[in-house]
Formats: structure tokens, C-alpha cells, sequence
């Protein structure tokens, strides 16, 4: 069993990275490969945690930067209607202990607004996970969760576009105010206007990365 992938990264895709360990490239889906970077920025190594998924077609694996995105990942598939691609979408939406927060709380508007996830599945998430979340709910996150959900929430009744949405996921994962609108500058007008939260958040994730990149 793979616990962790320590490399450094070969490739990236919207959907996953691939990680050069000691010359073995392993393809790995992320929530946010664009977000996947090593501590000083640039081509040092990167330490991803991984969940590896059996099924009778293909053998993945699905990697994560932190113990707690790895331990809510695990979690979310426990919960029926969630499979693996779901619970990555899932956590591109937000911190693991916002999206704990979110559950332990009962948030349902917060909970649906996340990629693959409707009112039925947001409410057997509730019922399932509420009681086993432990520490990775933390009280200090609920201001932070309930500002991103009450941002989003208010652009989807004044009409608001996909980017307001992914703007406060941008937002619930640690980027300023200010990153975001820098990369909202540079991903708005490729924008065809039909395009959901998902796929905005990582063109705008891309963006950023790319913007790390040049400094």
C-alpha cells in the first residue's frame, strides 16, 4: 500500500500531476494540481499523500498535500453517491476543515454549491460524516465558511456569473482577496459564459500558479 509519493513534478493536466520519483513517473489526480508546489516555490521536491483506488478497469491514485485532505478524501467515500471523483471535486471546493465546518454545522447551502453535490448528497453527508469529523472541524474556520458561502450565495440571486462562486472557493482555500481578483483579471475574458464553478476555479488556479511561477 502507498502511503506518500515524494518527488518532484514532471507534468501537469487540469485533473492531475505527474510526479517524477527517482525516475518513475506516477500520474497522480489532485484536487488542485495547480496548487501543488514545493515549499520554496519552485522545482524542489514535493510530498503528496496518497489514497490508492482498486477498481476492475484501472488502478489510481489520488494524492493529496495534507494528512487532513487525505482523511476527509477517505471519509466522503464512505458516504453513498460519493465515489473518488466526486470527493477531489469535493475538496477543489474548499480546507478540509471549512468543509468539515460546513457539515458539522449543516450548512446545506455551502455543501451544494461544492462540484457534484446536490441537496439529497449534501444531506446524507451531514448524516454519515457529522459524528466522525473529530479535529478536522475547528471552531475559528465557521466566520471564514460562512463568508465564503454567504459571497457565493449572494452572487447566485443577483444573477452572479460561475466566477463569483469559484472566487469564494479560491478564497476558502487561503487566497487573499487580492490574488483572486488578480487571477479573475486574467481568467474573465477567456470566459465563454457557460463554463461551471469547477472548471473557472481551475483555470484560475492555473493562473496563479503561473503567476507564482514568474516572481
Amino acid at each position: 500500500m502507498i502511503d506518500f509519493l515524494r518527488g518532484t513534478v514532471a507534468h501537469r493536466e487540469t485533473e492531475y500531476v505527474v510526479l517524477d520519483v527517482k525516475g518513475v513517473g506516477y500520474r497522480v489526480f489532485c484536487a488542485n494540481p495547480f496548487a501543488v508546489l514545493p515549499k520554496d516555490g519552485k522545482d524542489g521536491e514535493v510530498t503528496l499523500y496518497i489514497h490508492y483506488h482498486v477498481r476492475e478497469d484501472a488502478h489510481l491514485l489520488f494524492g493529496f498535500t495534507t494528512r487532513e485532505e487525505q482523511s476527509l478524501f477517505r471519509l466522503l467515500l464512505d458516504v453513498n453517491g460519493i465515489g473518488p471523483k466526486v470527493a477531489i471535486g469535493v475538496l477543489a471546493g474548499g480546507k478540509p476543515e471549512v468543509i468539515a465546518a460546513a457539515i458539522r454545522q449543516e450548512n446545506l447551502t455551502f455543501l451544494t454549491k461544492l462540484p457534484g453535490i446536490g441537496k439529497k448528497t449534501a444531506q446524507r453527508m451531514v448524516l454519515d460524516l457529522k459524528d466522525k469529523l473529530g479535529a478536522l472541524s475547528a471552531a475559528d474556520d465557521a466566520a471564514h465558511l460562512f463568508g465564503a458561502g454567504m459571497e457565493a450565495s449572494a452572487a447566485a440571486t443577483t444573477g452572479g456569473t460561475a466566477w463569483a462562486e469559484a472566487k469564494a472557493a479560491l478564497m476558502a482555500l487561503g487566497y487573499t482577496e487580492a490574488e483572486a481578483d488578480r487571477a479573475g483579471h486574467t481568467v474573465k475574458p477567456k470566459l465563454k459564459g457557460d463554463e461551471t464553478t469547477d472548471a473557472v476555479t481551475k483555470l484560475a488556479l492555473k493562473a496563479l500558479f503561473q503567476e507564482a511561477q514568474m516572481k
